[in-house]
């Protein structure tokens, strides 16, 4: 039987990934657990145990080879191929995550974009013509999106999640402050700032407690 993988060791995968990365950049070969922890602030028995659910990597003594189990890693979180992507909702968020490149030089093509405004929907950014959400079934019947942005107000968003899952899209990056839901096989990522910014405030108010 195939073990359970729990999606905290997912999520840390690419954190791994990006440090090799880095590693490779600069020049180094080999890299051990201890060094590869101090990096990201995680044991190097977690990365260990992490790295176990995947098969055996390194040898004892000796640590990783850095390129291979960057490529093995990327290999494992499919980053070894390209995958497509569209955004629904241009207006600030949108846009900026239109103009961001780094979607692109990471294997995320951006091939579409949606809004409801008529102002908006015709505008062309960074070389994408923004669609209007009228036309949304259409395109998606015809062209494969592999991960939908959501970057609309919160009360849109769940309408627009329905739309998309319903038209086949498997995996959603939600960046409206609401916790939108997907049927089971639909992968749904919630990204707020917001929410994440009162949980530190959690900790900064003992830190801080004349400020009020």
């Amino acid at each position: 039987m195939t073990p359970v993988i729990p999606e905290v060791v997912i999520n840390r995968l690419p954190l791994y990934a990006r440090a090799l990365a880095t590693l490779a950049a600069a020049g180094d070969t080999v890299v051990s657990s201890q060094t590869l922890g101090e990096q990201l602030d995680v044991t190097p028995a977690q990365i260990r145990k992490d790295l176990s659910y995947f098969g055996r990597f390194g040898k004892q003594g000796r640590g990783y080879n850095v390129g291979d189990l960057r490529d093995q890693l990327r290999a494992i979180l499919g980053l070894d191929r390209t995958w497509s992507v569209c955004v629904v909702g241009i207006g600030r968020l949108g846009q900026a995550i239109l103009e961001y490149d780094g979607f692109t030089q990471q294997g995320f093509n951006t091939i579409a974009a949606f809004d409801e405004a008529p102002e908006v929907a015709g505008s062309t950014i960074q070389g994408i013509k923004v669609q209007s959400m009228s036309n949304l079934e259409n395109y998606l019947a015809g062209e494969t999106v592999d991960i939908a942005v959501v970057a609309v107000p919160a009360e849109q968003a769940q309408a627009v999640v329905d739309r998309l899952v319903k038209s086949g899209v498997q995996a959603i990056l939600n960046y409206a402050p609401i916790s939108a839901h997907v049927p089971e096989g639909v992968s749904i990522r919630q990204i707020d700032p917001v929410v994440m910014m009162q949980g530190m405030t959690y900790y900064l108010k003992d830190l801080n407690p004349d400020n009020k």
